[in-house]
This record gives C-alpha cells, sequence and structure tokens, in this order.
C-alpha cells in the first residue's frame, strides 16, 4: 500500500555490521536531543522563582529551544551532505556542552532564551539530523528496526534524566545543574566518533557527464544564478508541496507537534499542584521514559512486521488518536496512583509515535529523498513547537489550572491523527486509481499499436498490411 521511493537506491545498505555501532551512537545523540528539552522543565520553578517570571514565559525556553532543533534541519541536512555525519554530531555536542554552562551564569530570562534555546537548540539540531540520516544510508531492510533502537535513547535519557536533575537540583542548584549537565552532553562528542561514513560504489561516469556539462562556458550571471539555485534546493526543496503524501503527513505533524511536548513540560508542575511530592512528580517522567525505553523498539519490531510495514501509515495515526485520548483523559485524574497509570499510557503513545515519525517520512519519500525532505519538514515544525507549550503555559496563567492545558493538547493530536487516517485511506485511493489509469493507458497504446506488440519493424508491418488489403478490391470486383 506504500508508494515506492521516487528514486533508485544509489547502492545497497550494509543492514547491519557497523551500523549497529553507529545504531549505539545515534540511540545517545537523540537521546539528548530529545529528552534535554523535557527534563530541563525540572528546573523552572526554580528558575521562574529566581528570575521572576511567568509560566508561559518560562515555558518559551523549551518551546524556543526545541524550534530551534526543528528549524536548523535544513541547515544541517545541507552540512550532513557536505561534510558528513561525523563532524556535524561532534560539532553539535561542543555547542550543547557550551551552552550549559554558559546559561549557568544566567541573571534574566532573555539571556537564558538565547543560549539554552538558541545556541543549545541549534546544537541539537545537529545531533538528531546528522543520526537519522546516517540511519538511512546504513539500512533498509532492519531501518524500522534501528530507527526504533535510536529513537528509544529519548525515553532512555528521559528514565534517567529526570530523578538525575531533580538530585542535582536539591543539592547544587538550577545553576549548578546547568553546569553538570552541560559536562553530560559532551558525550554526543563521543557518540559522533562512531559514526563512520558508508563506505560506496564509485560511479564515475554520470559524475563525469555532469561535471562535463558544468565545465561547458556560461555567461557569468547565469552560472551565479544556478548555483544559487542549487544551494537553495540543497536547503529547501519546495517540490515535496506536489507530493500529496508528504503534505497529509505534514499535515497531521503539524498538529500533534502542537500539542506533544506541553504535557511534558508541566507534568511535573500539575503533580505538585495535586499535592504530589516533588521528587515523586520528577518520577513520574521516569515512569513515562522507562515504559517508552521498551515501546520504541517494540514498535520497530512491529512495524517491520509483514502485516503492518504496509500500512504503517495507518499504524502511525492510530499511535497519535492513542497519545491524545490519554491527554483527554488526564484531567479525570485526582490521585497518584492514577498519574502513575497516565504516566505509563502516555510513555506508549509517545513511543509509538516518535518509533515511527520518521519511519513514515523514509516511506513516504525513499531515503535518497528523506534527507532533503527531514530537512523541509523539521524548519516547518519548528513554528508549532514554538507556539505549543507558551499557549499552554498562557492557558495556565489565565485560569489558574492546569487541566485546560490537557484538554487542548488532547484534542489536537487525536484530531490530528484522525485526519491522518482519513486522509491516507484517500490517498492509496488516488494512488490505485492513478496507476489503473496509466496501465489503461498502456494497454490502450498497445492495442492501436500491435505492430509494436508483436516486434516486427515499421516496413514488414506495412507489407503486411498491404498483402492482406489487396485482395479486397478484386472480391470487390467478383460480383460481375
Amino acid at each position: 500500500m506504500s508508494p515506492a521511493p521516487a528514486a533508485p537506491l544509489e547502492f545497497k545498505p550494509p543492514d547491519g555490521g557497523w551500523g549497529w555501532m553507529v545504531v549505539i551512537g545515534a540511540h545517545i545523540s537523540i537521546g539528548f536531543a530529545y529528552a534535554t528539552p523535557k527534563v530541563l522543565s525540572i528546573f523552572f520553578k526554580e528558575i521562574q522563582e529566581d528570575l521572576g517570571a511567568s509560566s508561559s514565559e518560562i515555558a518559551l525556553i523549551s518551546s524556543i529551544m526545541l524550534a530551534a532543533m526543528y528549524a536548523g534541519g535544513p541547515v544541517s541536512s545541507a552540512m550532513v551532505n557536505r561534510f558528513g555525519s561525523r563532524p556535524i554530531v561532534i560539532l553539535g555536542g561542543l555547542m550543547c556542552g557550551v551552552s550549559m554552562v554558559s546559561a549557568s551564569f544566567g541573571n534574566n530570562i532573555v539571556y537564558l532564551y538565547f543560549w539554552i534555546g538558541v545556541i543549545g537548540g541549534c546544537g541539537l539540531s545537529l545531533n538528531l539530523n546528522a543520526s537519522l540520516i546516517i540511519i538511512s544510508k546504513y539500512f533498509l531492510k532492519r531501518r524500522p528496526l534501528a530507527n526504533g533502537l535510536a529513537m528509544a535513547g529519548s525515553p532512555v535519557f528521559l528514565c534517567v534524566l529526570a530523578p538525575f536533575n531533580q538530585f542535582l537540583l536539591i543539592n547544587f542548584g538550577w545553576r549548578g545543574s546547568l553546569l553538570v549537565l552541560g559536562g553530560l552532553m559532551l558525550h554526543c562528542c563521543v557518540a559522533g566518533a562512531l559514526m563512520r561514513p558508508v563506505t560506496r560504489p564509485i560511479k564515475p561516469s554520470a559524475h563525469a557527464l555532469e561535471n562535463a556539462v558544468e565545465e561547458q562556458p556560461l555567461n557569468r550571471n547565469t552560472r551565479l544564478r544556478r548555483d544559487c539555485m542549487k544551494k537553495v534546493k540543497k536547503f529547501l526543496d519546495f517540490s515535496f508541496f506536489k507530493d500529496r503524501g508528504f503534505v497529509i503527513y505534514l499535515i497531521g505533524n503539524i498538529m500533534f507537534i502542537f500539542g506533544a511536548y506541553a504535557p511534558i513540560v508541566f507534568l511535573s508542575a500539575y503533580a505538585t499542584s495535586q499535592g504530589v511530592e516533588e521528587y515523586s512528580g520528577a518520577y513520574l517522567l521516569s515512569i513515562m521514559g522507562f515504559v517508552d525505553m521498551f515501546v520504541r523498539p517494540g514498535t520497530g519490531l512491529i512495524a517491520n512486521s509483514k502485516l503492518i510495514r504496509p500500512r504503517i501509515q495507518y499504524f502511525f495515526s492510530f499511535a497519535m488518536v492513542f497519545n491524545g485520548a490519554c491527554h483527554l483523559l488526564c484531567p479525570l485524574i485526582e490521585s497518584y496512583a492514577f498519574l502513575v497509570v497516565y504516566a505509563v499510557f502516555f510513555g506508549i503513545g509517545f513511543g509509538m509515535v516518535f518509533a515511527l515519525i520518521f519511519e513514515c517520512l523514509m516511506d513516504l519519500m525513499g531515503s535518497q529523498r528523506f534527507p532533503r525532505a527531514v530537512g523541509l519538514v523539521t524548519i516547518i515544525e519548528c513554528f508549532p513547537m514554538l507556539l505549543g507549550p507558551p499557549a499552554a503555559g498562557l492557558l495556565v496563567d489565565i485560569y489558574g489550572d492546569y487541566k485546560y492545558l490537557f484538554y487542548m493538547c488532547g484534542s489536537v493530536i487525536s484530531t490530528g491523527g484522525l485526519f491522518l487516517f482519513i486522509m491516507n485511506i484517500y490517498n492509496y485511493h488516488m494512488l490505485d486509481k492513478e496507476k489503473q489509469k496509466q496501465e489503461n493507458a498502456t494497454e490502450l497504446e498497445t492495442k492501436q499499436s500491435p505492430e509494436a506488440a508483436m516486434g516486427q519493424t515499421e516496413p514488414e508491418a506495412k507489407e503486411k498490411n498491404g498483402v492482406l488489403r489487396d485482395p479486397a478490391p478484386e472480391s470487390a470486383e467478383t460480383p460481375n
């Protein structure tokens, strides 16, 4: 049911070998990329009291960080295409470490916006995109499993960092905690060192022909214009908007991203408002991460099965609806025991979505178009990422209650999942219809030119037709 990749593969990925070491490196870098904006929420209450910020202002730290991480997608993809994944992940790890250390000296909220949000987010962007791209080059048949294992880094790190950050906060305050966290994020440099480039077979003919064409004498302005267009296409390829499946995926993704992170950012604060102890509130994130840790690789295994892989887009929409339903039910919970149950189901839904979110894009675009597609998707997703948590924080500031943010996020995510399900049915129906129309056109063309179908040359066909048509006048004169 899934459409075939738009471009043929230039080489056969190894589907193993050193690729599993690459998965370990991606596990570390993706773990920090997705877990860091979430676990920073543990420091928010202390930062809010220290700097005198509102809930919406403090939530903007994670929003800017996530938005910068997503907005940097095209730049990161272009840098990976130019330099490879290894140096880009190492650079991203250095930026993350420097950002956290510098933020520990901040005295106002704008300073934290810049260092944690912008600089830290850009570093995470380099880590995330480079890791996803190199996995798509190392794996094909086992790609859902590899993606699931790599994306499992997020819940693993969330499970570990949430209570660890609470421990740091109690013993060193939020400034000392950011200093230690910056040192930990330098481990992304080690993860980048594992990302050895894939050895590809050399095909000089096409490349040499392209170079030969480019070396023809051209007007200087024409050459400059063409070079600029090539660079723009490396960053943003708007031709993807002509692909119906890509547009459907993008709209559903935007709706999910808008409501995905606010429940995580405010989960500890919501538990505290319900009378839960601070350590127990932080452990809710650990419980969610622990469940998520097993759900992501498990989802990768399920998605790799013969039954699910052709229907992976429907599986993705189901995961979104399940995730949204959890948020809609959360405000009905009043005891800590039921908050634990919510955290478990939240981890299941969140893990399923993020185990499939990039695999579905690879399924639609193919591994050759994926690096450009993921760059375009991430830069568009930065806008709902930037607006989601502050909008949820604004609801808390206005109503003084956290339940409205869960209603908002749950309804938006569930609507996005239903949209994906319905529109994918329509998309596959139209693909089958277009394929049938193309087959009918080919069959009609074959019937209209039977000589081509018989493998005859044109003179032979004319001679044969002439022989068959010659007796016709004689037969017309036979009555005399």
